[in-house]
């Protein structure tokens, strides 16, 4: 069933991507002079991204806590397992601006529709790539636009996060804006990692927590990277390792 699984969800995609993209291209003309985020074309998008994971019958996607996304600018940061987050984390329908890594921005029909949306490309590694990141960021931050996060910076191998690195939140201290945790389940199920296989079988939970407000960020993007993760690691149902510090990087 995970060859088959994996097949579909092929199909669907390589059936739908240049029809998809091709309305995105639309969508992009059309609203352009008026919808400076690409809000439109964002949400035509999650909706594609949501077809894709209800294209096969085993799997099922629950959304929750919608109502905790702030209308304003927030900087969303959410653990990472799988590349089936980002399929689950359009599900939130909620304009933002993913920051995902350069090479994807190449590739054709999807890394076409990401440069559309203005998406912000990261390339990991480059001390000067990371501070262009966050200055992107920051220029949506200042529009009021959401930007959404994976502080990991790579794939967990276990349903415990790894430790979050600053970037996400010295931008949060750094601009005043809530940092919202997005907590995401089950989608190694549907891939682990990169693949390749598809799960015949998976339900995915992606649950959005009360923000933190900017009064509570403090001052120490250290401090409050660590305390996010333990939020995390709460509602995973983990325990939080006391005095274990993020990475000292950027992002």
């Amino acid at each position: 069933m995970r060859y088959l699984a994996t097949l579909w969800f092929w199909l669907v995609f390589l059936s739908t991507a240049p029809f998809c993209t091709a309305i995105g291209g639309i969508i992009w003309l059309v609203t352009w002079p008026f919808d400076r985020n690409r809000n439109a074309l964002h949400a035509f998008v999650c909706a594609w991204c949501h077809v894709l994971y209800l294209s096969w019958p085993g799997w099922r996607v629950r959304i929750e806590g919608r109502e905790h996304l702030p209308a304003g600018p927030s900087v969303l940061v959410a653990n990472h397992q799988s590349a089936s987050d980002i399929l689950a984390s359009m599900g939130l329908n909620h304009p933002f601006k993913f920051v995902a890594k350069e090479a994807v921005f190449r590739t054709p029909c999807v890394g076409w529709l990401m440069q559309w949306m203005e998406y912000v490309p990261v390339k990991r590694g480059h001390p000067q790539a990371m501070e262009r990141m966050l200055e992107d960021c920051r220029g949506w931050l200042r529009r009021g636009v959401a930007v959404f996060i994976y502080p990991e910076g790579t794939y967990a191998r276990t349903r415990e996060p790894l430790p979050f690195k600053r970037g996400a939140f010295q931008l949060a201290i750094a601009e005043q804006v809530p940092v919202v945790p997005v907590v995401i389940e089950g989608t190694t199920d549907v891939i682990a990692g990169d693949g390749p296989l598809m799960g015949a079988s998976a339900r995915v939970r992606v649950r959005v927590l009360p923000p933190v407000p900017v009064q509570e960020l403090g001052e120490d993007p250290v401090e409050l990277a660590g305390r996010v993760r333990d939020m995390h690691l709460e509602v995973l149902g983990l325990s939080a390792k006391q005095g274990e510090a993020p990475e000292q990087q950027v992002a």
